[in-house]
């Protein structure tokens, strides 16, 4: 016997540019509070050192890598009740494809995610280019 499976709802494109924003201020949060090396102290961003911006970007990379490629949220995709899965399993995308996800982040994230929000709203299965390198699908959770 065989059991008709529902095709992933994947029209959570307003729902993830909330969990952007919301990991974006949560970062920001977190960098407030933890002592990273050469940032930048109160509203002087033009002091932020390259040491400092290094640290920043690996601290990016570990956040998104690690929560998106072991549980497949974030924190803003689980206050939005959205998941990264990979494409053809349906299970958590892996640290690969976490890592695919993240770095792709570079392009995507273009003009504040611009580039991200015409690529996904133009392609099948609402896809980033993140998305698409690393086989994954953002679905309701």
């Amino acid at each position: 016997m065989t059991y008709l499976q529902e095709p992933p709802n994947v029209r959570v494109t307003g729902r993830r540019i909330v969990a952007t924003l919301i990991d974006s201020v949560l970062f920001g949060i977190f960098l407030s509070v933890v002592d990273v090396p050469g940032r930048p102290t109160g509203f002087d961003l033009t002091t932020l050192s390259a040491k400092g911006s290094l640290w920043l970007a690996l601290l990016a990379v570990l956040y998104y890598t690690f929560l998106e490629g072991l549980t497949g949220r974030t924190l803003g995709k689980l206050l939005t009740g959205i998941r990264v899965v990979n494409a053809e399993t349906g299970a958590r995308p892996g640290l690969l494809s976490g890592f695919v996800r993240t770095l792709l982040r570079i392009i995507d994230g273009i003009a504040a995610y611009l580039v991200a929000m015409i690529i996904v709203v133009n392609s099948k299965d609402r896809r980033r280019l993140g998305d698409m390198a690393a086989k994954t699908l953002v679905i309701r959770a």
